[in-house]
């Protein structure tokens, strides 16, 4: 076991402390990781806060981190030391179903495994990003293109790809029309993304405050969900639409704004139980429909594919004293729009 810092929620909705946790020796096929840079999940919020119930105490959470390779197992192949490298929500999964064949590791039939709040098939408790260091199976490891600082390339391990995979799913392009629903950590990302697609984007959001980001990141238009007359104006309007929010929404108001055959993804997780009419769907032969994170291939190619297009994340940069500050504001949507822990003022 070899020992490092960490910032760790001793119990539900407790502040943050400094500790040290322990880390397995390198095997075979891990990779030794030196984190750099953290970022902050509204989900990290959640399962601290023990808001999704089953939370596993004392907690590190993290499950966007950016670093560097320090050692390498003799097994590995694919990194050295020196690399610039990601970790994401996953750090092993069986590796023999037909879902991790195919590359889609989180389906993993026996259950992939979190890189924090969960335990690895022997029933060790994992420990995320909000510490020093973290060893992981080389298969759960991504490279970062030099392109992208490795600050920026934190929240895309999650806010990223779990944008991406949804809009290359349904097939978003040129001549796509795309709302995206809240322009939080996740909303900024997927706006630029379905812009670099090519697809005409339109943001719902409650107000018109982030307005002028929102056409900045490539939004064509922008409306406010608080006015009545946006529903009524948008109606069959849109090919897809991408709600990333946390929060409950009126369904079928947001399903009467799909065109013919179009879907509804939600890729926020609201604490209750939504509701929707038959009708909706059945009127227009739409979709409600749902989307996780992705899997290492296409974790990958979502990194190349932001290199590429200069999609970047826009970031608080945060010292570990203040990521109890953080949260609330998390909370409150008053972060533009991703706080990330500088992983050296762990300790």
């Amino acid at each position: 076991m070899a020992t490092t810092p960490a910032l760790s929620a001793p119990s539900a909705g407790a502040s943050f402390e400094k500790t040290t946790i322990d880390r397995r020796e390198l095997r075979g096929e891990d990779v030794q990781i030196e984190i750099s840079y953290c970022g902050i999940c509204h989900s990290d919020v959640h399962q601290a806060r023990d808001e999704w119930g089953g939370s596993i105490f004392p907690m590190v959470p993290g499950h966007e981190i950016a670093g560097v390779v320090t050692a390498v197992g003799p097994e590995v192949g694919r990194f050295s030391v020196g690399d610039r490298v990601g970790v994401g929500c996953m750090v092993d999964s069986c590796g023999e179903c037909e879902y991790c064949v195919a590359g889609e590791e989180q389906f993993c039939v026996k259950g992939n495994v979190q890189t924090y709040n969960g335990r690895e098939y022997d029933g060790t408790p994992t420990y995320g990003g909000y510490s020093r260091q973290i060893v992981v199976k080389d298969r759960f490891v991504v490279a970062i293109p030099e392109s992208i600082e490795l600050a920026d390339a934190a929240p895309l391990l999650c806010a990223g790809i779990t944008t991406y995979v949804p809009l290359k799913h349904w097939r978003v392009g040129k001549g796509t029309k795309v709302a995206v629903v809240g322009m939080g950590g996740l909303g900024h990302v997927g706006v630029q993304i379905a812009a670099a697609m090519g697809a005409e984007v339109t943001v719902l959001s409650q107000t018109l405050s982030k307005k002028e980001d929102g056409l900045r990141f490539g939004a064509k238009e922008y409306y406010a969900t608080s006015e009545r007359e946006t529903f009524k104006k948008l109606r069959s309007s849109f090919d897809l639409i991408l709600n990333t929010v946390s929060a409950n929404l009126d369904l079928d108001a947001y399903l009467r704004l799909l065109r013919v055959d179009g879907t509804l993804v939600t890729v926020g997780a609201p604490p209750t139980p939504d509701k929707v009419q038959a009708f909706s769907l059945i009127a227009g032969r739409r979709s409600l429909a749902g989307s996780a994170i992705g899997g290492l291939p296409d974790t990958q190619e979502m990194l190349d594919f932001c290199a590429e297009h200069g999609v970047r994340p826009a970031i608080e940069l945060i010292a570990a004293e203040a990521v109890d500050g953080a949260y609330d504001r998390v909370v409150s949507s008053d972060v533009r729009y991703r706080f990330v822990i500088d992983a050296t003022t762990i300790g």
